[in-house]
């Protein structure tokens, strides 16, 4: 059985969208693995960010992997666009279609990973039978729509729950991750961790990133199996 692996995704959402590209930058210089990109069309979730013309511009010159995580309520017309933007990864919410494992289909269909994701109150059993369809399930852990919220601690219960019935699965989890609580969310069982504010309020992008990172591969943070 592989063992997922580690990575540290953080999210432009709490970037300084004049700058973004040197944000960018400074994520890589500090070791980020992931670009967490969230799109969120102002229905789904009351707020409203970047389309597929800032993916495209991004797919030209970040070097790292763009990890979309969709959060509208229109997803299988937006899907291919995002993935003809550059996106390598397409997360799309259970909560946004009454078909999710057609939703799913779609997102394959691009030639792009394929994550489901669901909301702090939704349970697991809504997306029990597609587990198998899937790259990564995303966990969130706030409610969706704004950065800097406080973790939901009943959110890391979900993780576990979810690192028991799929031990090869890769579990990302979204809002809230802070320095003094991301080895708890490892801990849980999450192999793929999203973070926003806690990186970008400081103004120090570079380095605030390396202690992330100095912290997601201590060696006593070992995936439960």
């Amino acid at each position: 059985m592989k063992k997922p692996q580690l990575r540290l995704a953080p999210s432009i959402l709490g970037a300084d969208f004049a700058h973004l590209a040197e944000s960018i930058a400074q994520l890589q210089k500090g070791g980020a693995d992931l670009l967490h990109i969230d799109v969120m069309d102002g229905v789904f979730v009351p707020n409203l960010t970047i389309g597929p013309p800032v993916v495209a511009s991004l797919a030209k010159t970040a070097a790292l992997p763009l990890d979309c995580h969709l959060m509208v309520s229109n997803p299988t017309l937006l899907v291919p666009l995002f993935a003809k933007a550059g996106a390598e990864m397409i997360t799309v919410h259970a909560e946004s279609t009454d078909h999710l494992d057609r939703l799913l289909q779609l997102v394959k269909e691009q030639g792009v990973k394929c994550g489901v994701s669901i909301n702090p109150a939704t349970p697991l059993e809504s997306i029990e039978w597609v587990l198998d369809q899937v790259d990564l399930v995303l966990v969130m852990s706030v409610n969706p729509g704004f950065g800097g919220q406080k973790i939901l601690p009943y959110c890391l219960e979900k993780v576990r729950r979810l690192r028991a019935m799929k031990p090869e699965l890769d579990i990302q989890i979204d809002g809230g991750v802070k320095l003094e609580n991301i080895a708890e969310a490892v801990e849980a069982g999450a192999t793929n961790i999203v973070v926003g504010s806690a990186i970008f309020e400081t103004g120090d992008v570079e380095n605030e990133t390396r202690k992330f990172v100095k912290i997601l591969y201590l060696p006593k943070l070992i995936l439960p199996m």
